[in-house]
Parts: C-alpha cells; sequence; structure tokens
C-alpha cells in the first residue's frame, strides 16, 4: 500500500514534473507577464509561510516533522500556523503547485495540485491522523474538530 510510502516533497515535484511536460500540450492562457509573474510569486510566498511556519513550530516543540514517521510525534502542536491548518507543510506544497500552474501559465494544470490534494489525504494525512489520535487521543480529536485539515 502506498500509505506513509512517498515523501510529499516527491509527490509535488512528480506532479509538478507531469505538469511541465502537459503544459507543452495545452494552450496558454495570454496573461501579461508581469501578472503571471507576480501571482506565482505570492503564490510561493504563501507556500513558504505555511511551510516553513509548520517546520518552525514542530523545531519549537521539538517534535518531529518526518511524515514517514508520525508515530514518534512527542507533542501535538497547535501553536502558530497550526491554529490555521492542521497540515500547513502539505498546504504549502499544494500552493507551491498552484505557483507552477500559474507560471506555466494553463489553467487546466490546477488539476495537478488538486491531484496532489487528493493523494497526500488519502496517503499520508489519513494514516497520520489514525497515528494521532492513537497517540494524543481526545486532545488530538478536539483539536481536528475546530481546525480545518486544509483551510
Amino acid at each position: 500500500m502506498l500509505e506513509l510510502k512517498v515523501p510529499p516533497p516527491v509527490v509535488a515535484i512528480l506532479i509538478a514534473l507531469a505538469m511541465w511536460l502537459l503544459s507543452f500540450k495545452l494552450s496558454p492562457l495570454h496573461l501579461a507577464p508581469a501578472v503571471r509573474v507576480g501571482l506565482a510569486m505570492v503564490l510561493s510566498l504563501v507556500s513558504g509561510g505555511f511551510s516553513i511556519g509548520g517546520i518552525l513550530e514542530c523545531r519549537r516543540a521539538r517534535t518531529t516533522v518526518n511524515p514517514h514517521k508520525p508515530a514518534r510525534a512527542t507533542s501535538l502542536v497547535t501553536t502558530g500556523v497550526y491554529r490555521i491548518t492542521r497540515n500547513p507543510m502539505y498546504l504549502g506544497l499544494a500552493f507551491l503547485l498552484v505557483a507552477w500552474a500559474v507560471a506555466l501559465s494553463a489553467p487546466l494544470l490546477l488539476v495537478g495540485p488538486l491531484a496532489f490534494v487528493l493523494y497526500i489525504g488519502r496517503f499520508q494525512i489519513q494514516p497520520e491522523e489514525r497515528i494521532l489520535t492513537k497517540l494524543f487521543g481526545a486532545d488530538y480529536t478536539r483539536y481536528a474538530s475546530r481546525v480545518r485539515r486544509w483551510l
């Protein structure tokens, strides 16, 4: 099974590569370069904010950021960016893929970030949530009930 097997950044890179290859077959959306690049940069900054924010909060809590070993979590992180989303690093990767679709100027490529969200939701987040529920019980359940998985 694919649960917790493929590192999320690898999934994102493979999808980004597929998006790039597909972009040669699609008609581009004709946006002014300044608009396209500017929007892609803003989305990339948002991506970095979520990803870096998630990493920093985990480091502060002295807990793992390893997506293959969620059972090694030593504390439930609910501060900082984790007050907005339960998965800031995955959300950051999704925003980066949206930025890539914008940079490639092909609206149909937004299927890439959607594929990422669906794959990560099923093969990464669901198993993580089962493990975190076992580790932190009612604390995790309460947290999950008040903070969304994505946004």
